[in-house]
């Protein structure tokens, strides 16, 4: 018998994928867009058209059980990788919000439905998709059918990653401003959109909580401000901040980090399901003030896929750079953390965004 466990255990080590960690002193490509040996990863599509009255966000992770989330046996088990997807489209003119999920950790697909290959770039999950075509990029999903076509370069955003050693660490590149045409909800729109991508080890929603906001200003540059946290202790409404950052592409396409950043909650709201969130804030930084609000407040999202509860919505604001007037607006996530860890449904696995 000993040999034949042996034997298993070995066969079933071979099963399991060596994950990479995120090392601080490399920082990624900013053309790294291709899937990743990492223990999470996702990518993120978002995009506020005001003119259009239309606000909508869609993601993808990808995963695998490592010995950090534990059990251990899982990652033999179920080697992986694992997807979800949100797709979040908010009608502002009419006050609706439509939330839909895919996920393939399900008992007729367990070992997945998605694709993820590069390059180019395709992503699939069921019938929604994003693929690279040309230099720019045709995002398919429910009511979304539109192609984006950057407008400046991918950048990677100082220090190269979010997150610390603590709660873990995901390198971060981005297509910061992103010309988008196309139909949501049946109507023809155009406006812009922020394209991100992020691979690490960081357990977001259990481990690590944010305040993110990516933001397209009135005179071209454009706005990352990402403050990580510890989840709060009992009796605490905020966790301990691990990492303030923040960077400014300008309208060249130039990117360089925020200089002595501070973002201030303004006020909290608390949603249907009793989480709070802070939704408005002051921003600071060497030649910036500004101060963002939300556009709709009801905005959390509460998803089956990851068991992570989030707030995902339009924001804007207005202040001055370097002196002078700007207008902002764009899109704020910020995370609550888990809410329903069942062990089936990778609750403990994937993050919120």
């Amino acid at each position: 018998m000993k040999p034949l466990c042996a034997g298993l255990v070995l066969l079933l080590a071979a099963c399991v994928p060596v994950l990479q960690d995120v090392d601080p002193a490399r920082p990624p490509e900013a053309g790294n867009w291709g899937p990743n040996p990492v223990a999470v990863e996702w990518w993120y599509v978002s995009g506020y058209l005001p003119d259009d009255g239309i606000a909508f966000h869609w993601a993808v992770f990808k995963g695998y059980f490592t010995p950090r989330l534990g059990p251990a046996f899982l990652g033999f088990l179920y080697p992986g990788p694992f997807h979800a997807s949100h797709l979040a489209v908010t009608d502002l003119r009419a006050g609706r919000k439509l939330f839909d999920e895919r996920f393939d950790f399900r008992q007729d697909a367990p070992r997945g439905d998605a694709v993820i290959e590069f390059p180019p770039l395709r992503i699939e999950q069921g019938d929604w998709r994003l693929v690279q075509e040309g230099a720019s990029y045709r995002l398919v999903a429910g009511p979304l059918d539109v192609r984006l076509t950057p407008k400046k370069p991918a950048v990677v955003h100082p220090p190269g990653y979010s997150g610390t050693g603590e709660v873990g660490r995901m390198y971060y590149v981005s297509y910061t401003r992103l010309g988008l045409e196309g139909r949501i909800n049946g109507r023809a729109v155009q406006g812009e959109a922020w394209m991100d991508h992020q691979w690490g080890e960081q357990l977001s929603g259990r481990d690590a909580l944010w305040d993110w906001f990516g933001l397209h200003l009135s005179d071209g540059s454009d706005l990352m401000l990402y403050r990580v946290k510890k989840p709060p202790g009992a009796g605490q409404t905020d966790g301990e901040v691990v990492q303030l950052a923040g960077s400014r592409t300008d309208p060249q396409g130039r990117i360089a980090g925020l200089r002595n950043l501070r973002m201030t909650p303004l006020e909290r709201w608390t949603s249907p399901s009793g989480r709070s969130y802070a939704l408005s804030w002051r921003v600071e930084a060497e030649g910036l003030e500004l101060e963002l609000a939300p556009v709709r407040r009801d905005q959390e999202l509460l998803t089956t896929s990851t068991g992570v509860a989030y707030w995902e919505g339009p924001v804007r604001g207005r202040g001055t750079w370097q002196g002078s007037p700007v207008e902002a607006r764009g899109m704020g996530e910020f995370v609550a953390g888990t809410y329903s860890p069942v062990a089936m449904n990778l609750g403990t696995l994937l993050p919120g965004r």
